[in-house]
């Protein structure tokens, strides 16, 4: 048997590999399964200094994605001596990623792109698993997606316990148990469910604690920092379209079409007679440095090199939403947030080049692995680094 903890983009991704071969495997997920396509009502997230975003229940934040299918830090790991190639393009075909067809990006998302082209910065349509025949234009990737167009690992989850899974819902792991630099199992309150394999897969604001637990060295954290920029535009529309279908990248951020309801507050407090449809706005996401501590209390710094990242990239985007047709005047920026945490278990200090902890049988596959921030979604890199965990462990 094997233990994964976590049923988010790695967790599943290792429960549905080694299931497949008909391996057992015990799923551990602290959350809740939902019950129903709202899944926003599971953001747990948390005040580091700058607001985190995560959700807790079966599959993870990946209920909450847009969908974005980017290989992130691809070369990076592959100078780790990790070369992912070959399930970079499993994940790909399992997720179905695709450039969507023209009929799936909305006028307003297509104004972004002409102004960005005019200005000499062109975006690029960005890879999607989303099945384009199922989605309904309507906006709601980031509360999950009422028609399941979108691949999330409660995909893999299921076609997991189809093959024989057994998942556990509300069980958090709370301690690793090791004998003799032997992993043993994992204890749930006053529950030991024992294995000698198990993989860490409960996220970079977790997995460090448990590691911690064991006196294996954790590393600080790292996340994706963002900013929303956006302005009134009467009957711009982008809050129906789906978020993030174009991006750019500029002097070490990248910018997407995405709508915030934090700007519409924002505008109307400033006398614009804004609703959800006259906002138009970016996103502005940075590679910021690794700032951040995961202990008893979790804290994410912005340094300076981030601010003026983050500045110089706000500022671009203020340009492209004026030339869309945005009103200069009225720009206003949303809280900064950070999403895709990350780095805190990472490769070189937590783990090998074969994700397994100096205690013989641990693994880890989630984004606490990953060398550095990815300055974008990283979901198929951790989908590829679970398949990358399941192969080493069936070996």
């Amino acid at each position: 048997m094997v233990i994964v903890i976590g049923s988010g983009a790695g967790g599943a991704t290792v429960a549905r590999e080694l299931a497949l071969k008909g391996a057992e495997v015990t799923l551990l997920e602290r959350g809740p399964r939902p019950s129903d396509g709202h899944a926003s009502r599971y953001y747990a997230n948390v005040d580091a200094g700058v607001k985190i975003l995560r959700t807790l229940c079966l599959g993870g934040t990946t209920l909450v994605s847009t969908g974005n299918a980017m290989r992130c830090l691809e070369e990076e790991l592959r100078s780790l001596g990790i070369d992912l190639t070959r399930e970079f393009a499993e994940a790909e075909r399992d997720l179905g990623v695709r450039i969507l067809p023209d009929s799936l990006y909305g006028p307003a998302t297509r104004r972004l792109m002409e102004a960005a082209a005019t200005m000499g910065t062109p975006m690029k349509k960005m890879p999607k698993f989303i099945d384009h025949g199922r989605c309904r234009l309507d906006g709601q990737c980031a509360f999950g997606c009422p028609t399941n167009a979108r691949w999330s690992a409660l995909w893999f989850v299921e076609e997991a316990e189809e093959h024989g899974c057994r998942t556990c819902c509300g069980t958090p792991a709370e301690e690793i148990l090791v004998s003799s630099g032997q992993v043993r199992g994992v204890r749930s309150g006053s529950r030991h469910i024992l294995d000698d394999e198990v993989v860490l897969a409960a996220g970079a604001l977790e997995t460090p604690r448990l590691l911690q637990g064991i006196d294996i060295p954790t590393a600080p954290l790292f996340i994706d920092t963002f900013v929303t920029i956006g302005g009134f535009c009467p009957a711009a529309g982008l809050h129906t379209e789906i978020p993030m279908n174009a991006y750019l990248h500029h002097d070490g951020t990248l910018v997407m079409p995405h709508y915030s309801r934090q700007l519409v507050d924002l505008l109307v407090e400033r006398g614009w007679p804004a609703t959800a449809s006259d906002v138009l706005s970016m996103m502005v996401k940075i590679r910021d440095d690794d700032a951040g501590e995961v202990g008893d209390t979790i804290s994410k710094a912005v340094t300076p090199r981030d601010a003026g990242t983050l500045s110089a990239g706000a500022a671009h985007a203020g340009a492209i939403l004026v030339e869309a047709g945005a009103d200069p005047r009225s720009l206003v920026a949303a809280s900064l947030r950070g999403t895709h945490p990350g780095g805190t278990a990472r490769i070189g200090v937590a783990v090998d080049t074969y994700l397994q902890t100096p205690v013989e049988g641990l693994y880890v596959a989630d984004a606490s692995v990953l060398p550095g921030a990815p300055g974008g979604p990283p979901i198929l890199t951790i989908v590829a680094l679970g398949k990358y965990v399941a192969r080493r462990i069936l070996e």
